[in-house]
């Protein structure tokens, strides 16, 4: 009989599908696992708690990282990083997600959208009505109506864009091993390999100089290189693997969720639901995953979601810290990092969760 009600199949809502095993219903809108917008590197905590779901990163494809190169405009510092990462796609990750919480026992319904959650119900499309007297909701940047999040402020009015590409040979010689961080005027971007040597290149921009860019890709691309030399070459003769770049749009970035009196009964936050850190650290896919293990191994909702904001806030309030921080200061962000390279390797542990926190 099921008894936990997951919405969502992404890395959060899989991972406790395949935590809870056959007390759990699984449902995801998609049909099948898809490309989403995200930086798709994997910490050394999101490798661990994968490696305890059977996921094997390494049979997966993805690709090793190990050091961090902070640029701005065609200064660049870099450093080794402090562990190592990995790149992998989200739909070849969550896929294995998926395809594991169904072999752990977990019921698994994809390709039925949940329309909305009022007293321990949700309405599911093709479905109708579903009791949920334990709703674990993954729904990541996408909120739910009935259960909303209720950031602290108004979300920052950037615009979040992602684009696989093909680097010509030489460029993707240059980036293998490292993750470009890139801070430009009013936004920051990503540069990574994933699985087949593809590169995977993420960003959020102020939505008016989205709009210098004309609103294109092309446009945007034309933008960050001219600002980013470095950039430039890496883009030159890469060929778009899209047909458009994936977006998004006003994402909470700083925000957890502290309960309230008014949070409905039986509800456990997780993944962005719980927080959402600024993307440039890395740690997204660490602290969902963590997130679905706290939850998993959790009787009640209230001390739950009190201790997982403790842990998780304080890595998210320093990444919006830093990132502020570089925003002001890009130029000496940079020199510093040059001069200190252990300045990054710092940075990287601080905007982490910490060891103690990590579930064994």
């Amino acid at each position: 009989m099921t008894e936990c009600v997951i919405v969502g199949g992404g890395v959060a809502g899989a991972a406790a599908a395949c935590l809870l095993g056959p007390r759990a219903l699984l449902i995801e809108r998609e049909s099948a696992a898809h490309d989403k917008i995200c930086g798709e590197f994997l910490s050394w905590e999101a490798q661990a708690y994968l490696a305890r779901l059977g996921i094997d990163l390494t049979a997966l494809g993805a690709a090793p990282i190990d050091r961090v190169r902070l640029i701005h405009g065609d200064q660049v510092a870099e450093a080794a990083l402090p562990f190592r990462g990995m790149g992998l796609t989200r739909r070849v990750l969550d896929e294995a997600l998926l395809t594991r919480a169904a072999a752990s026992g977990a019921t698994v319904l994809r390709g039925h959208a949940v329309r909305g959650y009022a007293d321990g119900v949700l309405e599911v499309a093709g479905q109708g009505r579903l009791p949920a007297p334990l709703l674990y909701l993954a729904t990541g940047k996408h909120d739910l109506r009935g259960i909303r999040r209720i950031p602290a402020g108004p979300p920052a009015e950037w615009v979040g864009l992602k684009m696989y590409l093909t680097l010509d040979p030489g460029q993707q010689a240059e980036l293998a091993g490292h993750i470009e961080v890139m801070l430009f005027t009013g936004g920051y971007g990503g540069l990574q390999l994933v699985e087949g040597g593809r590169a995977n290149f993420c960003l959020l921009l102020d939505r008016t100089r989205f709009q210098q860019a004309g609103r294109t890709w092309a446009g945007v691309a034309q933008l960050l290189s001219d600002e980013c030399p470095p950039l430039g070459r890496r883009l030159r003769d890469a060929q778009p693997l899209l047909d458009q770049p994936l977006s998004i749009f006003r994402v909470p970035y700083g925000y957890v969720h502290v309960p309230r009196r008014t949070d409905p009964q039986g509800v456990f936050r997780l993944g962005d639901q719980m927080g959402v850190i600024p993307s440039f650290c890395g740690d997204g896919v660490s602290i969902a995953l963590h997130s679905a293990f706290a939850a998993a191994a959790a009787d009640d909702p209230v001390a739950y979601h009190l201790q997982t904001a403790r842990q998780i806030g304080r890595p998210i309030h320093r990444a919006g810290r830093f990132y502020a921080a570089g925003q002001r200061m890009p130029v000496l962000a940079v020199r510093a990092a040059r001069h200190w390279p252990g300045a990054l390797r710092w940075v990287a542990r601080l905007t982490r969760l910490a060891r103690r926190d990590i579930i064994a």
